[in-house]
């Protein structure tokens, strides 16, 4: 099923629980895999019994009607009801509305899953397929070169937009990212790339739909049971190289103006977008200091009640693109990013997730990623929030920072 107008079939959904699995990554498909986790629980799919695609501006709103009415037709056995068991849908959303990649649901023919020492299989239409742990296949290495946009060119659009910044009261900050390129090799497995990532960046959402993988350290939005919550990041410092460093590092990020002011650009425009559906929400009074293992990262956390009966998808479509990967304000921010920018994002800095029968769901932000082409080029993009008092030269750097989970699994 490719056309969101087609009719809704009936699936046929069962879940029973299975003895603990070690890893969720042995079980998928090595080339084209499907699986979101963090700390080693998620959920994976095997196969695709459903393609759903999705273009324009209304793709996330399309997907999020179109996913209702499944979910409504479908009959489902699920005995352990918790995060991830039933009928679910893996999604990728492209950035830009005029975007030339296609946005997708997919609903796997089984789907694995673990959390909190429980696991579980779903079989969809009475699928048979195995679930058999293979190995990993020959390891491989390689480069990923500068793109479109190259360092000099990066810095020339820096610049750029601080310059409109400074001399346009309507724009306040704008995410520019820059691209790196590759080819894998044919019959790579690509389970190397995810195993890499997730033992690299365990606290972050590893993930593969469609061929867009990553590890992000960014919820875009969770819903479970009524409860929204969300992990804004923006503004970022690299580690020091040792603790006495990292500290100082730490402190000066935490004590940044120009850091501070481009976080709470990124959190006003989520609590902007929730409100609608949350009247309770709550926001860290103070952006705390998120430690990765490249980076320092400002990070606040938004937790609140929906009174609207809203979806994951639904939200998704309320808070897509936040001021974290655009800027703000929005319009005047993404006219920006396709004015200085030279390449279409595909699906960099779109969202990226699951979401249940129940409109249950979790749903990161495509940072620290790479598209996979069906030829086997390999695009990578790392972005930069750019206010008015940006440097060229550090947020090239932060860049580089931000390149460095995807250039190192793949290199």
């Amino acid at each position: 099923m490719t056309d969101p107008a087609d009719s809704v079939p009936a699936l046929r959904v069962v879940t029973t629980p299975i003895a603990q699995l070690p890893s969720l990554l042995p079980l998928i498909d090595g080339v084209r895999p499907l699986v979101f986790l963090r700390r080693g629980d998620g959920v994976a799919g095997l196969g695709e019994t459903l393609r759903l695609t999705f273009r324009g501006p209304d793709r996330i709103r399309d997907a999020a009607a179109v996913w209702k009415r499944i979910a409504a037709a479908a009959t489902i056995d699920d005995p352990i009801g918790i995060s991830g068991t039933g009928l679910i849908a893996f999604g990728a959303f492209a950035f830009a509305d005029d975007s030339a990649r296609e946005s997708v649901l997919i609903v796997p023919r089984v789907i694995v899953g673990r959390r909190d020492g429980q696991s579980w299989v779903t079989r969809i239409d009475d699928a048979d397929d195995a679930l058999e742990s293979t190995p990993l296949g020959p390891e491989y290495r390689l480069l990923l070169k500068p793109g479109a946009q190259g360092p000099d060119a990066y810095r020339e659009a820096v610049a750029a937009a601080v310059q409109r910044i400074q001399s346009d009261a309507g724009l306040g900050k704008v995410v520019i990212a820059r691209d790196k390129v590759g080819h894998l090799p044919e019959g790579a497995d690509l389970r190397r790339v995810l195993t890499e990532l997730a033992l690299g960046y365990p606290d972050t959402w590893t993930f593969a739909v469609d061929g867009l993988l990553g590890s992000s350290p960014e919820t875009l939005v969770r819903v479970a049971h009524g409860t929204v919550t969300a992990r804004v990041l923006a503004g970022s410092a690299g580690r020091g190289k040792d603790a006495e460093s990292d500290h100082a590092e730490a402190l000066a990020l935490a004590t940044s103006q120009k850091d501070l002011d481009e976080h709470r650009f990124a959190v006003q425009s989520v609590l902007d977008a929730l409100a609608p559906h949350s009247p309770s929400l709550v926001a860290s009074e103070l952006p705390f200091t998120l430690k990765l293992p490249n980076l320092w990262h400002l990070a606040s956390d938004v937790e609140g009640t929906l009174a609207d009966g809203s979806t994951a998808l639904d939200l998704v479509c309320e808070l897509h693109p936040t001021a974290a990967v655009a800027g703000t304000p929005r319009a005047a921010a993404l006219a920006t990013i396709a004015e200085l920018e030279p390449f279409d994002r595909a699906r960099w800095g779109g969202p990226v997730g699951w979401v249940d029968a129940a409109g249950n769901g979790k749903w990161a932000v495509a940072l620290r990623s790479a598209e996979i082409d069906a030829d086997g080029t390999i695009t990578a993009y790392a972005g930069a929030g750019i206010v008015a008092e940006s440097d060229p030269e550090r947020e090239l750097a932060e860049t580089t920072l931000k390149f460095r989970p995807i250039v190192e699994a793949f290199g």
